[in-house]
């Protein structure tokens, strides 16, 4: 059995996995969702201390404690947090799962490289919080970007639960290596109706930093509400490989 650690995305915590953590559990596995420093609601934000350095070093040291290797999986902006945790302890890493996420090469930024498709995190949708050094969903736009799927009790919750996202997250470029980040083996499970995350643009980075296996599943951005079985089902096919 496996132990994943699952990383929540852009301006959510780990409330997004509530679904998803019963459902390993039941099946034999083992599972740790961390809050990440500021980001679950009613935690200060202090931009100084939620940037992508930060957030790796408190995943890093989460993992370092576990007796064995973890199957780190991260969502959307986490994509690149796993990246850089690899950099950092690649021998305690069974395998990196990509969910819908932003796999970056070395000195590519989630904002440069959202901006090369059409649709997705843009400024059309994206704008500075009531907070400065923060970035919010536009109002009314949060729905049909993240959780356009699934069911309304959920995604009214999960809207009542977002806080916003430090816009360092956008702009801060990957620092990776062949010999330690791509040394780590690492699966994509791609989402086929993703609106913040476009398909073209999951596959594009593919086609960059090749994964295997890749999974699509028919989903949205939020798979741990519109299609949780589909995505557990995913995430096991990812630690068996």
């Amino acid at each position: 059995m496996a132990h994943f650690v699952l990383v929540s995305g852009a301006w959510h915590a780990a409330w997004c996995w509530e679904t998803v953590i019963p459902l390993l559990e039941a099946n034999g596995h083992r599972v740790t969702a961390p809050d990440l420093i500021g980001m679950a609601r009613g935690q200060p934000q202090v931009a100084e201390q939620m940037t992508i350095a930060a957030w790796t070093a408190q995943l890093v040291e989460l993992i370092e404690a576990q007796s064995d290797p973890v199957v780190l999986v991260g969502h959307s902006r986490s994509g690149l947090l796993i990246s850089e945790v690899a950099e950092r302890i690649p021998e305690k890493i069974a395998r990196l799962v990509y969910l819908a996420a932003f796999l970056l090469p070395d000195g590519a930024s989630i904002g440069r490289t959202a901006a090369t498709v059409k649709g997705g995190v843009t400024p059309d949708v994206i704008e500075p919080g009531a907070a400065e050094g923060f970035m919010v969903v536009k109002r009314g736009m949060t729905v049909p970007l993240l959780y356009h799927r699934c069911g309304a009790q959920d995604a009214a919750a999960s809207v009542d639960r977002l806080v916003p996202e430090p816009a360092t997250s956008f702009a801060t470029p990957a620092q990776l290596s062949a010999a330690r980040f791509g040394r780590v083996s690492r699966g994509y499970i791609a989402c086929s109706d993703d609106q913040a995350v476009p398909i073209a643009l999951q596959r594009a980075m593919l086609a960059s930093l090749p994964c295997d296996p890749v999974v699509t599943i028919d989903s949205d951005h939020s798979p741990f509400y519109s299609a949780p079985d589909a995505l557990v089902s995913a995430l096991e096919e990812m630690a068996a490989t």
